[in-house]
């Protein structure tokens, strides 16, 4: 028989191997408790310990305990290391249980913060990533080396179908990619899903046709698990490429099911990170956003707001790194697309390209539909602002001839909004 203590999971000179999982918290440990204390106490919750001492038959035992191996008193930061064999594979929820579960909420600690993963290739082989990723640009696009283009019709819920259609063939005509449902816009009597869908289609047939260019729509499926599965099947049927998921409050589960489901139709996945900030706002407490961009590309999106890099109306993040890690290598899996949203505007698209590079999304509502000469020529001065800025011309100089760029510099400047 042997007992199982706190102690048996702190090992500062523990060498992670390659197959476990590695995971960064920062921690502030409960009063009167050292960090060391704290450190064990997490890798012994997040895995298979208890707080009782336990007397164990070594012979009926499979050895799941974490390890707290590295610890930074200075940045209060901890790393736990995790073996493949306590997760399930292809289970996201199961591994969030774990990683941050009851952890979130022991007295152990003030307060912690799931800040970063390594993730091994034994736990990725078990998720498919994005069907599509980057390069939906190409393959379901005309964007090429540019950054897409994407719109919200505003306000956010309150339009009529028609209203919604044709907001959307106006932005679509002046040089959107994209047009999206916003998050809380599913399939409500104002709007109806299936109608929205089948008339937003009809209009991206009919500018397709008369400009020349692939156009498509983010239509949100967000729901419950069933009913968002047959969602993605009407998507299909009425001639879509994309579908929107709200994937933090549909949860990751429901995710994964609907990747699965849009990897028989060929459809890619925007995904959208409302209540993201329950999670990650707090730099001391909860998941931050770059856990929640890495799950979602274990997941399968091919799409995820990452923020502006303090360029819109929310509130500043990581944004750069995120988007690295999204760009980056991950096991083979393929790169996700980062969008940028939240209070953009044609006069902040050169310094957001220059911190974000050109292989991202850039979504506007207001700073399209408010323009001063409607959703038409708010999309043509978007398109102008990233032409110019891609051309390395200053956006007032390239004004001087773009009448919509112009009207826009004029109305909002270089400022960002709040």
């Amino acid at each position: 028989m042997t007992g199982i203590e706190y102690d048996d999971f702190l090992d500062r000179t523990y060498d992670p191997a390659a197959t476990e999982l590695v995971c960064t918290f920062r921690i502030e440990p409960a009063e009167e408790m050292t960090i060391e204390a704290a450190a064990s106490r997490v890798a012994s919750e997040s895995s298979n310990g208890t707080w009782a001492t336990l007397h164990v038959d070594e012979s009926e035992l499979t050895h799941l305990g974490a390890v707290a191996c590295e610890i930074d008193e200075s940045e209060n930061e901890i790393t736990v290391a995790y073996p493949a064999d306590l997760f399930e594979a292809g289970s996201m929820p199961q591994i969030l249980s774990c990683i941050a579960g009851n952890i979130m909420g022991m007295k152990a600690v003030e307060s912690i913060r799931l800040e970063d993963c390594e993730w091994p290739e034994s736990i990725v082989s078990g998720f498919p990533g994005p069907q599509f990723g980057t390069g939906v640009a190409r393959e379901k696009l005309d964007a090429g080396d540019r950054p897409i283009l994407a719109t919200v019709p505003k306000p956010k819920v309150g339009l009529s179908t028609a209203a919604h259609a044709r907001v959307g063939e106006e932005a679509w005509r002046g040089g959107v990619d994209l047009l999206k449902d916003d998050e809380n816009l599913t399939d409500q009597d104002f709007n109806p899903f299936e109608d929205r869908l089948a008339e937003s289609l009809a209009a991206r047939d009919r500018v397709e046709e008369d400009v020349g260019e692939r156009k498509d729509y983010l239509v949100n499926v967000t729901g419950e698990t069933t009913e968002m599965l047959e969602r993605v099947d009407l998507v299909a049927e009425h001639g879509g490429g994309f579908v929107m998921v709200d994937v933090i409050t549909c949860g990751w589960a429901a995710v994964q099911s609907v990747r699965e489901r849009c990897a028989d139709h060929g459809l890619a996945i925007h995904a959208h990170r409302a209540m993201h900030a329950a999670f990650d706002r707090l730099d001391h407490h909860g998941v931050s956003m770059r856990v929640l961009a890495q799950i979602a590309r274990l997941c399968g999106v091919d799409h995820i707001h990452t923020g502006t890099a303090g360029l819109g109306k929310l509130a500043n993040e990581d944004t750069p790194g995120i988007n690295d890690w999204l760009h980056g290598d991950c096991q083979g899996l393929k790169p996700v697309l980062p969008v940028a949203s939240g209070g953009l505007h044609p006069g902040v698209v050169d310094r957001l390209i220059d911190a974000l590079g050109t292989d991202i999304c850039i979504q506007a509502g207001g700073g399209i539909h408010g323009h001063p000469d409607g959703t038409h020529a708010g999309a043509k001065a978007l398109r102008q602002s990233v032409d110019a800025s891609l051309d390395g011309v200053p956006l007032d100089e390239y004004a001087q001839e773009h009448a919509e760029l112009a009207t826009a510099l004029d109305k909002w400047g270089a400022e960002t909004p709040r």
